[in-house]
């Protein structure tokens, strides 16, 4: 083990995923938006668009988006929806907030379930308030910064409402909070204790009384840094470039999700490339290495000092097993956790899969500034793929989107042999392709975008949606902005309304931000929103929006992020445009993992990384971990935990309406 260094910063001066790590010349989307609004003679930023392209006009001091371009004469400015229409919406918005609390609309009651360190069974072991419990206890433990999750219900009709599997993410771990006394001194029993609360958590829960708890179960599992993995797809686990030093373990940085036809759950990994690091000055980064963003530190969190798997100058093959979508079959607890490698190696921020045409479509964004969107297209009908004996996710083509001047688009194929990517330019095959995803990408001329988050589709019309969360921006007259602090939500409809086709139109749903700082942002104090990160459509097509401010500009007016205050979740009508805010959450939180019983009568959100540093709060300390937050125990002895949160309404009925 190298002699321990200091740790870094108590919190970052900027998101590492705001850095790019491109240094292709493709065009970013920022470029392609001012040439297409500069022809179409809109507004910049503004209110009223040809196309419907951009936010149109507001409704009842709410903010209005236009409808979908596909759906409007090329030329004719877009219309919100009729004043006095119907709509999706029917609470009342929630202010903003600085305070340290979750706050919900007048006639909705909370609960909170499974914060962090909760026993999987009820016999587990149980949280201990200063930190103190093992590696060996976090194993059995619900794990830290909850994020994507879906709720898979036990039983048919009303049984599955109130019973099913919770299966969520845990995306990373603040070692301030995650041991008694910090990060200073980096030891195997933390490195191994940090792992332990990576990765998903599949727990049964279900109402009883009123109150929804957690349940004895047989499918009650933890999957994480070190649980034994397969690999499956055009990248074999024996493939030169993943062969490590270390059999094929573990999942990190488990972000958004996606959920199949047949029943399993993905899982996707993000940040993964901030684990590693090295002590050894003579490493450099390779080409590949560095669009990957690996360096030396690493995000701080030094686990190579005590565990040389996360030594990139020793074991630099680790890096390759990460970056991949993987697949959990919530119900088979005996089952190893596959990474689905057709589906490419980049930061998976989610992985929202639907059925077209009998085929597999899922789409995924690469969360990082200046990266890229994609689809994955299965092979076939899937229900003869799974009758064969074969995963729909491992037989198919990853394509890469471009964003044309003229409001099209177009799906480039990351094929072998296809366009740039042959033996003559330095690709070996198909597995080559899949592990270096992102130059794959840069060579066939993919268009850069502004941090890809989660992607929704909307049932009512397939319409697809995807945040942006924020970017460095590149030169251009319009909308989006240059640089693009606040970020907004981008949709496009495939041609033909089909998943598989290869061509699509798009436009702009919203733009977010605080009109006291940019004027081009049309929304008030009903629904001021920045960052916007997590997605995800109800059954009814409600829209629901979570921002992930970071605490580097949460509640900064220097970042122009004061008035817009504490992460929240908003919920916005397609059909009218209109955005009404529906949840606040506590300091230094992010909102992020949204998802519904099947009657829509039973809500479940998660609350990530309450408490964490913050420019404009401070940081916690293994002295004062309550530094900034102490939801949602608010023990005075005790500290900030991640959750998941249930809402109801008070009168019974469905979540928004």
């Amino acid at each position: 083990m190298s002699a321990q260094s200091a740790p870094g910063p108590v919190f970052p001066e900027i998101d590492p995923d705001e850095v790019s790590s491109n240094p292709s010349g493709n065009r970013s989307f920022q470029d392609v938006a001012s040439t297409f609004l500069s022809r179409r003679a809109a507004l910049r930023g503004g209110t009223a668009a040809a196309a419907g392209f951009l936010v149109a006009g507001s409704l009842s001091g709410a903010a209005v988006a236009s409808p979908p371009a596909h759906a409007v004469p090329a030329g004719k400015p877009a219309a919100p929806g009729k004043p006095g229409s119907r709509g999706l919406l029917g609470f009342a918005p929630v202010p903003t907030s600085t305070d340290d609390a979750f706050t919900v609309p007048p006639g909705y009651e909370t609960q909170v379930l499974i914060p962090w360190g909760t026993p999987l069974s009820p016999r587990g072991p149980q949280w201990r308030k200063d930190g103190s419990n093992t590696a060996a206890e976090q194993e059995q433990q619900i794990g830290m910064n909850h994020d994507g999750m879906h709720f898979f219900p036990l039983g048919k009709g009303r049984e599955g409402n109130r019973r099913g599997l919770l299966v969520l993410n845990h995306e990373y771990v603040d070692q301030e909070l995650l041991f008694p006394d910090g990060p200073a001194e980096m030891t195997r029993e933390k490195v191994a204790k940090a792992l332990a609360a990576h990765g998903v958590s599949v727990v049964e829960v279900e109402e009883r009384k009123g109150k929804w708890q957690v349940v004895e179960s047989r499918y009650a599992r933890k999957v994480t840094g070190t649980t034994p993995v397969e690999f499956s797809g055009p990248v074999k686990v024996t493939h030169p470039e993943l062969r490590s030093n270390n059999a094929p373990m573990g999942t990190l940085n488990n972000c958004s999700h996606g959920v199949t036809p047949w029943g399993t759950y993905l899982t996707c990994e993000e940040n993964w490339n901030g684990y590693f690091g090295t002590e050894d000055p003579s490493w450099s980064p390779t080409p590949e290495q560095a669009r990957y963003g690996i360096n030396a530190g690493g995000f701080g969190y030094r686990w190579h000092l005590a565990d040389e798997r996360f030594d990139v100058a020793r074991n630099g093959n680790e890096l390759n097993r990460f970056g991949w979508v993987v697949e959990i079959d919530p119900t088979n607890p005996k089952a190893k956790p596959v990474k689905r490698t057709a589906l490419g190696r980049f930061k998976h921020e989610g992985c929202t899969v639907v059925e077209s045409r009998g085929r597999v479509v899922a789409y995924s964004g690469d969360d990082q500034d200046g990266d890229y969107i994609y689809k994955f297209v299965g092979e076939g009908n899937w229900r003869t793929q799974r009758a064969l004996g074969r995963s729909p996710l491992d037989h198919g083509t990853l394509y890469v989107a471009r964003f044309e001047d003229d409001g099209r688009g177009t799906w480039l194929p990351l094929r072998f042999g296809t366009g740039p990517l042959t033996a003559g330019n330095g690709w070996k095959d198909q597995a080559d392709v899949l592990i270096r995803t992102r130059q794959a990408a840069d060579a066939v001329g993919a268009t850069k975008m502004d941090r890809p988050e989660w992607i929704a589709v909307n049932p009512k019309n397939k319409d697809v949606y995807c945040t942006l969360t924020n970017g460095t921006g590149w030169p251009g007259e319009a909308n989006p902005r240059t640089p693009n602090p606040y970020g907004h939500i981008i949709r496009w409809a495939e041609k033909g309304r089909d998943h598989t086709a290869t061509t699509f139109t798009w436009d702009i749903f919203v733009l977010a931000g605080d009109p006291a700082y940019d004027s081009s942002v049309d929304l008030n104090e009903d629904n001021i929103f920045g960052s916007p990160d997590g997605l995800w459509f109800d059954d009814e097509g409600r829209l629901w929006i979570q921002t992930d401010i970071s605490n580097s500009s949460q509640n900064l007016a220097s970042r122009g992020y004061d008035n817009i205050a504490n992460n929240a979740m908003l919920a916005a009508d397609p059909r009218t445009g209109e955005i009404r805010r529906f949840l606040v959450g506590p300091r230094g939180c992010e909102i992020t993992g949204v998802i519904t019983t099947p009657d829509r009568r039973t809500m479940f959100v998660n609350v990530q990384h309450p408490g964490e540093a913050s420019a404009a709060w401070g940081a916690p300390s293994p002295a004062n971990p309550r530094a900034v937050s102490n939801w949602p125990d608010f023990d005075p002895q005790g500290r900030p935990r991640s959750a998941t949160v249930v809402i109801r309404r008070t009168d019974g009925g469905i979540i928004g309406a």
